[in-house]
C-alpha cells in the first residue's frame, strides 16, 4: 500500500525486497501496487495518515515497479477498484500491464471510501484496453494467456503499422 505515510525511498526498499524474495522462491505472479483509500480509516481519521496519494506517485509507483521488477516479477496489475477509468489508463500507460479482473461482492475498498466501484464488465474492461491501442487478452491465474480478445486488424486501421499494438497482458 501506498500514499499513507511512507516515502519513495519505502518504496524502493519494499521492491527491493520483493524482487529479493521472487528469486529464492519464483512464487509471485503479479504486483499489485494499492493506493490508500482514506476517506473512512481511523488511520486518516487520527492524523496518522495523509489523504492518499497524488496522481503523480500512483504514476510514479507503477512505472518504478515496472523498472525494479523487470525480469523478476513481469506483472503490474491495475487496482481498477481502488482508481477511476482514467486513473487506471495512465497507470497502465505508466507501466502496468494487467487490468485486473472482475470482483464480486469487494467491499473493503468501497468501505474505505474508494468510489470506483465494484463491478465492470468484460466488454467494459475491452473497451478500455482498446482506447489505449492495447489488445485485451484473458488469462488464467497463472498468467497463461488463455485466448486474445480481438484480432489486431480489428483495433483501429488508425494505428500505423509502426504502432500497431502487440498482444500483451493490459
Amino acid at each position: 500500500m501506498y500514499g499513507h505515510m511512507e516515502t519513495p525511498d519505502h518504496w524502493v526498499r519494499q521492491l527491493s525486497l520483493f524482487r529479493q524474495i521472487q528469486t529464492e522462491t519464483g512464487g509471485f505472479t503479479e504486483f499489485v501496487p494499492l493506493g490508500f483509500v482514506h476517506q473512512n480509516t481511523l488511520l486518516f481519521q487520527q492524523g496518522l495518515a495523509r489523504s492518499g496519494p497524488t496522481l503523480a506517485e500512483h504514476l510514479k509507483i507503477h512505472a518504478l515497479a515496472r523498472i525494479l521488477l523487470a525480469g523478476s516479477i513481469h506483472n503490474i496489475q491495475v487496482s481498477w477498484v481502488k482508481l477511476n477509468r482514467k486513473l487506471s489508463q495512465l497507470c497502465l500507460h505508466a507501466g502496468a500491464n494487467d487490468y485486473g479482473g472482475t470482483l464480486m461482492e469487494e467491499n473493503i475498498s468501497r468501505e474505505a471510501g474508494a468510489t470506483a466501484g465494484q463491478y465492470t464488465s468484460p466488454e467494459d474492461f475491452q473497451a478500455l484496453i482498446l482506447e489505449m491501442g492495447r489488445i485485451p487478452a484473458e488469462r488464467n491465474t497463472k498468467y497463461s494467456r488463455m485466448k486474445i480478445k480481438l484480432p489486431v486488424e480489428s483495433v483501429s486501421s488508425e494505428i500505423s503499422s509502426e504502432w500497431a499494438p502487440v498482444p500483451e497482458f493490459a
